[in-house]
């Protein structure tokens, strides 16, 4: 079984503490989000083939995976970096900080542990499409070497996220918009451009109906990963929250 821990907050940013607790105590208790149920999750070697970490801030949890890979558990981190401006990102480490941590986890944990995110795409006045462009060229080449697959997104925009993006755009005086999926297309095809010229597979998370020869769609869990960081045959049955 691989967990996920966790798409829904960020752990190795602001639970590390916890996190180490549940691997001592072996287990832990999740909330179903859309039924209330409490799923007990095992967390001991004999359960758990690895962690699929998703994260912003990979840097106050380096100690505790440090302890991870101790005790025999393989692991993969999601961590995202998009250099957006602060109007857009208040509180997420800057981005050449956030390199650096990739860079760390590439020396000490092996070339295939880290995956790089740029999601949500978002297009606004401070970040249009020419902006992602550059910011993405920018960060693929500081990733060269470090990472080999960067998975992208655009914003899903909600009545939540648009009513945030509305606030935010208010309180800084910019304006925002969904861009149609031609637009869409010609962006991506763009970034996967840059991504290989770095030696990076682009790929596309959660919208099928984006997906082209040029941008695949994402294995979030991905066994063949998980694999080839364990050494051994890892299966991509999964446990989350």
């Amino acid at each position: 079984m691989i967990v996920s821990a966790s798409y829904r907050t960020d752990i190795p940013a602001f639970y590390g503490r916890w996190f180490l607790n549940r691997l001592n105590a072996g287990r832990c208790r999740v909330v179903n989000p859309y039924g209330g149920q409490i799923i007990d999750v095992a967390l001991d070697r004999h359960a758990v083939d690895g962690f699929l970490f998703w994260t912003r801030h990979v840097g106050p949890f380096l100690p505790v995976l440090a302890e991870v890979a101790r005790r025999g558990y393989p692991f993969v981190v999601h961590q995202t970096i998009t250099g957006y401006p602060r109007a857009l990102e208040t509180s997420v480490t800057d981005a050449e900080a956030a390199v650096a941590q990739l860079q760390h986890l590439r020396e000490q944990y092996g070339p295939r542990v880290a995956v790089w995110r740029y999601d949500p795409i978002l297009i606004t006045d401070p970040t249009p499409p020419d902006r992602h462009r550059a910011t993405f060229a920018r960060l693929a080449a500081a990733l060269e070497g470090v990472v080999d697959e960067v998975v992208v997104s655009f914003a899903a925009v909600y009545r939540k996220t648009a009513r945030n993006l509305d606030r935010a755009a208010r309180r800084h005086g910019f304006a925002w918009r969904d861009p149609a999926d031609e637009e869409k297309r010609a962006l991506l095809a763009d970034l996967a451009g840059i991504a290989a010229e770095h030696g990076q597979r682009l790929t596309l998370c959660t919208q099928p109906g984006l997906v082209g020869p040029a941008t695949p769609a994402a294995r979030c869990v991905d066994a063949e990963r998980f694999s080839d960081v364990a050494g051994r045959p890892i299966a991509a049955r999964t446990r989350g929250n």
